[in-house]
């Protein structure tokens, strides 16, 4: 189990080293960000082709087009709640529509309902009952009120939350809220864990990943937390989760003082290169705009 007091000598080394002053590294942590987020929900995008695509919008040839849309307002939709955190924009309902929004632009559905039409790229709440797996969701009828109620409570607990390991389980807490609510018919997850990144950067401290690789284990401490009724497990899973982020870009960080040929950039250099050549030889290159993708009406009783 990681102890907190870990947890802060890695926030405290992660900081002296000074990674937010290393060129493109904000950049280029916010595409790790966007590529584990989206691959979770389903985006077959390796990393090296998401970092092709939102540097330089090739798109991978044999990929479906909805990867890359999704990847891109993914990326969109974190510079929003990044810009927003250093505004101190506060946690309202009207920010957490557009987050869902930003997260859905290009690939949202018409949903047709019994009870009216719902546009999903719009940050529109949904107007049906829902499940993932064996567990159902709110009923539908309730999400209002129920995300006016966890916005205000997410925006006092950030006005008094003085510590950073309340700052910290505060992020993790709105990120198990919101995404147990369910609010909208698509982009939940991601919306909450963009949620957490805005909570995580407004306090000024590293932004948390839920790794790809990891996924199995996330559904499962979500689940655990809501079958336990307890923030215990999820909690346990998020600060795992911040630890290995944390280790990592330290271990890569002090690699390069232990092989200085790195810190010259010759071995990242080439290796980027090899990867970008042949990658550019199966894709087509292209100047021009990711098209809207929008999915036909789906018709809901």
């Amino acid at each position: 189990m990681t102890s907190f007091d870990n947890i802060l000598s890695l926030i405290d080394t992660y900081i002296s080293l000074g990674f937010t002053e290393v060129i493109d590294y904000n950049k280029f942590n916010h595409y790790a960000i966007t590529h584990h987020s989206t691959v979770i929900e389903g985006s077959s995008l390796s990393e090296t082709e998401t970092r092709l695509l939102l540097d330089e919008d090739i798109t991978p040839k044999g990929k479906p087009l909805t990867d890359s849309l999704m990847t891109k307002d993914h990326y969109s939709a974190l510079q929003y709640v990044l810009n927003a955190a250093e505004q101190k924009v506060p946690v309202a309902e009207a920010f957490i529509k557009n987050i869902n929004a930003q997260v859905l632009k290009s690939t949202g559905a018409i949903y047709n309902t019994a009870l009216g039409t719902v546009d999903s790229s719009s940050g529109e709440y949904r107007l049906n009952n829902v499940r993932a797996g064996h567990r159902y969701f709110v009923n539908y009828v309730k999400v209002p009120q129920l995300v006016t109620e966890f916005c205000h409570k997410v925006q006092s607990q950030m006005e008094h939350s003085a510590s950073i390991e309340d700052q910290l389980y505060l992020s993790f807490d709105a990120h198990f809220d919101l995404v147990s609510i369910h609010s909208f018919y698509d982009g939940n997850g991601r919306t909450a864990r963009l949620l957490m990144n805005f909570i995580q950067s407004y306090f000024s401290l590293p932004l948390g990943i839920v790794f790809k690789e990891d996924k199995s284990e996330y559904f499962d401490a979500l689940e655990a937390s809501r079958k336990d009724e307890s923030l215990s497990p999820f909690r346990t899973f998020m600060l795992n989760q911040f630890q290995k982020f944390i280790s990592n870009e330290i271990e890569g960080f002090q690699s390069i003082k232990k092989e200085p040929n790195k810190g010259k950039g010759y071995s990242f250099v080439f290796e980027f290169t090899n990867h970008r050549d042949h990658f550019l030889s199966l894709t087509n290159k292209t100047t021009k705009k990711l098209p809207i993708l929008r999915k036909a009406p789906i018709k809901l009783s």
